[in-house]
């Protein structure tokens, strides 16, 4: 990649920024990361980005870059390699599961956001369909063989949600799900899924879950406390 500098304005626990900055970091790419505060939008940031959202790529020639997916696909465009597969037919069928992936972020959030026991019971008892249905078609140790692949940047992200909410609280989510717990192992052991996040990630995260005053909200709390004692 000849340019110069790249930027990355992205926020500490989006999902969507860990599947850029992952592929980043497999396509070896030198970049600059801005965090920002979505509750308190720089003005900067507001004329930068047309959806307000991040993760919002910036290039040394002030053009910019919105949606992941998009951000992921030109960084694979730009450099040697790729992290698509060549056959355009399977290439599609990696995209159609980096949306099911999305999608399933959106049944993440209904999951930690329920108010309730039976609304959080309900949310997971749709993302375990949902893993359910990616068990059969995850080929191991990675989702389509030995090699790591953008789909695989994307489901890291994923996974590092229960990871941080601990076996005692996901294990009905996984239970009997083997390729799946192989896969995570693969991913939770790339150094570009580990660098995609600091040291205070399962903190704020736990943090952020906890002051939603929701249902998964109050069993972290109560295993905090009780791990803290």
């Amino acid at each position: 990649m000849n340019r110069q500098t790249i930027e990355l304005i992205s926020y500490k626990l989006c999902p969507y920024v860990q599947r850029s900055v992952i592929t980043l970091l497999e396509k070896n790419i030198d970049f600059k990361r801005t965090d920002i505060d979505l509750a308190h939008k720089p003005d900067w940031f507001k004329q930068l980005s047309p959806t307000g959202k991040v993760p919002l790529l910036k290039l040394d020639n002030n053009q910019t870059i919105f949606e992941s997916a998009v951000i992921c696909e030109y960084l694979d465009e730009v450099t040697v390699g790729s992290l698509l597969p060549t056959s355009p037919e399977i290439r599609a069928s990696h995209r159609s599961w980096i949306e099911y992936g999305s999608q399933t972020l959106a049944a993440i959030g209904r999951y930690y956001s329920a108010k309730d026991k039976t609304q959080f019971n309900e949310a997971e008892q749709q993302l375990r369909q949902r893993f359910e249905t990616l068990e059969q078609v995850i080929v191991g140790p990675y989702f389509s063989g030995q090699d790591f692949m953008m789909v695989d940047a994307v489901y890291a992200p994923i996974f590092r949600y229960f990871d941080v909410f601990g076996t005692s609280i996901t294990k009905h989510l996984f239970s009997g799900l083997y390729k799946i717990s192989t896969w995570r192992e693969y991913l939770n052991g790339r150094p570009s899924v580990i660098h995609a996040v600091d040291d205070t990630f399962p903190s704020a995260l736990l943090e952020f879950v906890i002051k939603k005053n929701s249902y998964l909200g109050g069993l972290l709390q109560k295993q905090h406390t009780i791990s803290a004692i």
